[in-house]
């Protein structure tokens, strides 16, 4: 553990009879036992030397022999705990063989038909402005002027020699007439075809993992 001024050194203890505690390590030695221990700089990387060692297990009041000894015996009771727990998780993961099952979930995509809305046909009465061209007929006065001959002269002559006379004509012409009439020009129909796209959905899906605990060259236990 870190003691000294600022952290710097690292004061030394045995791990036996050492417990592990709500992630922390609990040892059976009081506080000023740990910091009046043999220390260390906070960057020493080098192994401790013999004499280091015996020097650092006579502080404590044990022996390398005896801290060697409770090794073993933390050593085996982990192992057999290690055996029976794999022993009793071979009915949930493992098999005859050492293997492990993997499973996980997966997307199960289909369709269903479901009611979506409704149409109809509605028929309503609009006005709009319309201009035809139609011909159209009138009488005009057109005077006719007709020489007189030998042959009816006699008859230009009865009468009166002057005076004076009017004459009418009735002149026609015609007028359009604006009239409307309802025809038929179409029938509609509502009719239904089935149109297909492409639409992406997604979703959670929850997969097993599995991790191997190997032992790598320093020893050291280490997951892949």
């Amino acid at each position: 553990m870190r003691t000294g001024l600022f952290g710097l050194n690292e004061s030394l203890f045995p791990l036996q009879d050492a417990d592990l505690r709500d992630d922390r390590v609990v040892v059976p030695f009081e506080k000023a036992t740990v910091k009046d221990a043999p220390n260390v700089d906070a960057d020493h990387d080098e192994p401790l030397t013999q004499a280091e060692v015996d020097r650092l297990y006579q502080h404590y009041g044990t022996t390398w022999d005896d801290a060697y000894r409770s090794y073993q015996a933390g050593a085996a009771a982990a192992d057999s705990s290690y055996t029976g727990a794999g022993t009793a998780s071979d009915g949930a993961g493992l098999s005859g063989d050492d293997a492990m099952t993997r499973s996980e979930e997966r997307l199960n995509v289909g369709t269903q038909r479901e009611q979506v809305g409704r149409a109809r046909l509605r028929k309503y009465v609009v006005t709009e402005q319309q201009q035809v061209s139609v011909p159209v007929s009138r009488e005009e006065v057109r005077p006719e002027r007709e020489p007189i001959t030998d042959d009816d002269r006699d008859a230009a002559y009865s009468g009166a020699d002057l005076t004076e006379s009017e004459h009418e004509v009735t002149l026609h012409a015609e007028r359009p007439v604006v009239d409307t009439e309802a025809v038929p020009v179409e029938r509609v129909r509502l009719g239904k075809e089935s149109v297909t796209e492409q639409q992406t959905v997604g979703g959670e899906v929850r997969k097993e993992r599995i991790e191997a605990d190997l032992p790598d060259e320093d020893g050291r236990r280490t997951f892949s």
